[in-house]
């Protein structure tokens, strides 16, 4: 059985164990952020870019070889090279020939009221919540500005109310008060379920609402993906029984909306909803044969508060973009509100931990991309691919059997 030489080996193990504990998101971060490099993922997608991440980062390993096959040793690494140099070319010339252009008479206004926990989920704080988001969602932006009267579409986050909007009759009134004739206002709230209004609610959905300029409700979402011990619990009436409860408080949990689809919002075209962390899985996010104009991201993301947490899933919401080839609209509680391109390039944004308003227009999507297209086949091919190669590799390192 042949043995690599020992001066090799603490090479090897040394360069594998700092491969191995750096966290795979930090190595795909480093070809995700970056926009001239992120661009391959509406070709390979995340898992694609995850493989070319470890591949990358692994191949210095084979520096440790043994140097008389000197071929074998410059072959891998040199190879990742190239694949890093391929990808950056193809991105730029992405970027380059793919300016952002805008929806006519699309014009948006994302509200960051940059609530704390506490005052978001207390129904004492009814009132004030309610002026803080009618006031500032009617801030002037500009010597000409007439608030409100200045968009079409005025964009609120996740949860936004302390309450069961539509059980409030003064809160949709105020709403009804604030918006013009021909203004939308999409906002996140917590929906009951359909039960008569006098019964008690114990369970409820986390939706989005597209609600008109008179007050009523046009249409809704409900999500789908719920957060595990953040919005439901494992095995949950057992864990219930135990004491336990997930970090939203709802007993019985958040119940799970039937199925992921797309919203008709007057004067723009068909939106995507993705609450939170729904935005964060490839693949997912867009159902076949629902892709829509654009993906509308509302997400409270005050839980982490001044974390890497909201700065991530930043990232991860702009990579669905590039995948998916749709411009995001981004509404955050407390930061990061983002309005980008299908490119994943930033039209304008708020930053963490601010209360604001941002105003856009919104910007037009790109034909399908191969991702969207295929999926992650790409990803699934370039792994079996590396699994064949290994196989034949392993087999050609083995010595060979003498009678």
């Amino acid at each position: 059985m042949p043995f690599e030489p020992m001066a090799a080996l603490p090479v090897k193990v040394i360069v594998l164990l700092v491969v191995s504990l750096a966290p795979i998101s930090n190595k795909v971060a480093v070809l995700a952020t970056p926009l001239p490099i992120a661009q391959s993922a509406a070709l390979v997608g995340l898992w694609g870019l995850t493989f070319v991440a470890v591949f990358v980062y692994a191949a210095p390993v084979v520096l440790a070889d043994d140097p008389a096959d000197t071929r074998r040793r410059y072959l891998v690494p040199g190879l990742a090279v190239l694949v890093v140099a391929a990808m950056t070319a193809y991105d730029l010339v992405r970027l380059e020939r793919t300016p952002t252009t805008f929806v006519e008479g699309v014009r948006l206004r994302i509200m960051q009221p940059n609530l704390q926990q506490d005052d978001k989920f207390r129904y004492s704080q009814k009132q004030q919540v309610m002026s803080r988001y009618i006031a500032l969602s009617d801030r002037a932006s500009g010597p000409q500005s007439t608030g409100v009267g200045d968009i079409t579409h005025l964009i609120w986050p996740e949860s936004a109310f302390p309450f069961f909007l539509t059980r409030e009759a003064d809160a949709l009134a105020q709403i009804a008060a604030l918006l013009p004739d021909g203004v939308v206002l999409i906002t996140g709230g917590v929906r009951a379920p359909e039960t008569v209004p006098t019964e008690a609610i114990t369970r409820a959905y986390n939706s989005v609402y597209v609600i008109d300029h008179d007050g009523s409700v046009l249409s809704f979402y409900d999500k789908v993906h719920l957060v595990p011990f953040g919005e439901y619990l494992p095995f949950q009436d057992f864990l219930e029984s135990l004491g336990l409860m997930q970090l939203t408080k709802v007993h019985g949990g958040f119940i799970p909306g039937d199925r992921r689809r797309t919203l008709d919002v007057p004067h723009a075209p068909k939106m995507l909803p993705l609450v939170c962390y729904e935005v964060i899985f490839p693949g997912e996010a867009v159902p076949r044969g629902e892709r829509g104009g654009w993906i509308l991201n509302l997400t409270n993301d005050g839980w982490f508060g001044a974390s890497p947490g909201p700065y991530q899933h930043f990232q991860q919401a702009r990579l669905r973009a590039i995948e998916e080839g749709l411009p995001l609209v981004r509404a955050a509680n407390t930061g990061i509100s983002a309005v980008l391109d299908p490119l994943g390039r930033v039209v304008g944004s708020l930053p963490l931990g601010t209360e604001g308003v941002l105003d856009s227009t919104l910007p037009r999507p790109v034909p399908p991309t191969p991702y969207a297209r295929v999926g992650d086949a790409p990803a699934g091919l370039m792994a079996g691919m590396a699994l064949i190669l290994l196989m034949r590799w392993r087999r050609r390192a083995s010595p060979t059997k003498t009678a």
